[in-house]
């Protein structure tokens, strides 16, 4: 998808945000993954957030971090980021994106992570230190991810599949806030998108519930 899309998204939601109302049911990657992150941060001295959004996951996580950066190719996320960025000295927001050189420098940070981020930040391997680790997690290019990995030399490579989980909305109106506000997708409460979104509910719903299957992996690799 395009930057385009998330500009969008950025000057309709806000943010790269939803209000849809949702319950999952099993156990959540995303959960998951928060915890392990705020365990980790501690440990290390310099962070960055590669694919922040709008920032608000960053700041969440500011408060466990020496000092995190976060990057997004957005620059409709970014400026939201940074009118709220509420004068913290260990955080920074900066317009940057993976399909240029980064404005980092070499070995800059001692630790990555990618929540639903750019995968393409494992080809920028300059800026993260030796011994240096990178942690993230994503829903789909599972292949690229690892592709990547192996290409650009990381070690200790570890991935992790979770596809139990089950999302489950209370109504229909609830499910297209969801769907609208996945990356790429259209906005299903258009008009001309209620033939499209007919098809979409019935291909999720079971026995009168209207559910999604939640697959996410997460994945850690360091730097030699």
């Amino acid at each position: 998808m395009g930057v385009d899309w998330y500009n969008s998204i950025a000057r309709r939601n806000g943010g790269y945000k939803s209000d849809a109302k949702f319950l999952i049911k099993g156990v959540s990657a995303e959960n998951i993954f928060e915890k392990e992150l705020i365990n980790m941060l501690p440990n290390y001295s310099h962070v960055l957030d590669a694919g922040c959004g709008h920032g608000d996951f960053t700041i969440k996580m500011s408060p466990f971090a020496k000092s995190i950066i976060g990057f997004d190719n957005s620059i409709e996320m970014i400026k939201i980021a940074q009118s709220y960025q509420l004068d913290r000295s260990n955080l920074e927001f900066v317009y940057a994106t993976t399909k240029e050189e980064l404005p980092f420098k070499d070995e800059q940070f001692d630790f990555i992570y990618d929540r639903r981020g750019p995968t393409s930040i494992l080809n920028h391997s300059r800026i993260l230190r030796s011994k240096g680790t990178i942690f993230g997690i994503h829903s789909g290019a599972l292949d690229i991810v690892k592709e990547r990995l192996d290409h650009n030399g990381f070690k200790n490579i570890e991935i992790r599949e979770y596809k139990d989980a089950k999302i489950i909305f209370p109504n229909q109106e609830e499910f297209i806030k969801f769907l609208s506000n996945i990356p790429g997708n259209p906005n299903y409460a258009e008009e001309h998108m209620k033939e499209e979104f007919e098809i979409r509910i019935n291909e999720n719903t079971i026995n009168g519930i209207i559910q999604l299957k939640e697959y996410k992996y997460i994945w850690k690799a360091i730097k030699p």
